[in-house]
């Protein structure tokens, strides 16, 4: 048994915790930069290089994603572009959400899972190509308004607990597309609600013993200091560019993935 997937019980190696850092400061910087919880990519960083399996890849992502979201939501709060309300909204259906997805992925076979991940992938990659986000206004909050929100937050929340990702890969061009939100405003909002949801469902896998602390905090350590510097390059990046980039990585990522699940599949 390699230490990548070692019991909880076992001490990591130094490079297991390099690895982890490396995971961190990478889903940490794209985090920032683009309002996501960054599992879209710590998620498929763990796949390939600490070989841990789909289901502790999500988990140990979404224990993660809790210090990046606090940071990188304090930084877009200060900055003025964070919506407190359409965050809390969504944090409430997204709580929800997060405990039926974290017992789904307890209980849905890996093959699910990861097939399932990479149809999230593409879905991802298509919408963030094709689809700028404008730097318009802020969320009116109206009583369907707040429902939609809330609504917003279960499915988000249900994927991040299945997929261990932020979520903001939903939640900000749904913002910006069906509330009129601003891609940053959208950003901030969507950290600033992935707090509660990503709290709630690493607590849930802690209790399923589907994440070692150790790994989510050490990940979750590294995404929050590089989370400040990704948010200072999502203020004077382009969105047409960051979309761009963020979209062709996500496809990449999916291709990837998409090859090593086929391999598994003809080895067994």
């Amino acid at each position: 048994m390699t230490p990548s997937n070692a019991p909880a019980s076992d001490r990591p190696t130094a490079r297991h915790i390099l690895l982890l850092l490396l995971v961190g400061v990478i889903g940490g910087t794209f985090s920032g930069a683009l309002g996501v919880g960054g599992g879209i990519i710590m998620v498929p960083l763990m796949l390939a290089l600490l070989k841990f399996d789909q289901r502790r890849a999500a988990a140990t992502s979404l224990a993660a994603i809790v210090l990046s979201s606090i940071s990188g939501a304090a930084s877009y709060t200060l900055a003025g572009h964070t919506d407190l309300i359409a965050g809390l909204l969504l944090g409430a259906g997204g709580v929800v959400g997060s405990l039926i997805g974290t017992r789904l992925l307890k209980v849905l076979p890996i093959a699910a899972l990861r097939w399932g991940f990479i149809a999230l992938l593409v879905v991802v990659a298509v919408r963030m190509i094709l689809v700028v986000p404008e730097r318009g206004e802020g969320i009116d909050i109206g009583v369907a308004s707040a429902i939609g929100l809330v609504a917003a937050g279960l499915v988000v929340g249900t994927l991040a607990g299945m997929f261990g990702i932020g979520g903001g890969v939903l939640i900000v061009p749904v913002l910006v597309a069906v509330f009129g939100a601003s891609d940053l405003v959208a950003k901030g909002t969507s950290l600033l609600a992935m707090i509660p949801i990503s709290i709630a469902g690493s607590i849930a896998n802690i209790r399923n013993s589907l994440v070692r602390p150790l790994d989510g905090l050490v990940i979750g350590a590294a995404a929050l200091l590089a989370s400040f510097g990704g948010a200072a390059i999502a203020f004077i990046m382009p969105p047409w560019l960051s979309s761009l980039l963020f979209g062709l990585f996500v496809a990449a990522t999916a291709i990837q993935l998409t090859i090593r699940a086929i391999r598994l599949r003809r080895s067994k």
